[in-house]
């Protein structure tokens, strides 16, 4: 298994308030762009799209209340796990250390290939989440459909 772990960012919320924006997944369906939505399916526990004609899906294996949330794949073409943190700053407790690990079976010519690829997806979703907490949403972004 090859494991990539994003970096650490402290975003402007408490564990608890970040962790329940992540623990339904339809959360996830929400999050995305209408033109984006078409093939994409979601309920409490999974997510499930087409993507380039690939079937993928995620789906929870555990949550930890308020402090991690972990993901299997659900019919992806190859088998991954995921972790997202949610671990109290230890600067400011009304402040979370978020990041992210994967653990993913990929082959030596995907690991080449995609390796880099994924940590900087890693890295740009753990950015995105500390500016959105911030008050610096991305282009298209309406705040006003989710309570953080």
């Amino acid at each position: 298994m090859t494991e990539i772990e994003s970096k650490h960012g402290i975003v402007s919320r408490q564990p608890y308030e970040l962790y329940m924006s992540f623990v339904d997944m339809r959360n996830f369906l929400a999050m995305l762009p209408a033109d984006k939505k078409e093939g994409v399916q979601a309920d409490y526990d999974t997510i499930t799209a087409t993507v380039q004609g690939f079937n993928i899906g995620v789906k929870v294996h555990e949550r930890v209340p308020y402090s991690r949330i972990e993901l299997v794949d659900y019919g992806a073409p190859f088998a991954f796990h995921i972790e997202l943190h949610f671990d109290a700053s230890k600067d400011d407790p009304y402040k979370t250390d978020f990041w992210i690990k994967l653990e993913a079976d990929l082959n030596l010519m995907m690991k080449m290939m995609l390796g880099g690829k994924i940590k900087d997806g890693l890295n740009k979703i753990v950015d995105g989440l500390v500016d959105a907490s911030n008050g610096k949403m991305p282009a298209g972004f309406d705040p006003s459909q989710f309570k953080f």
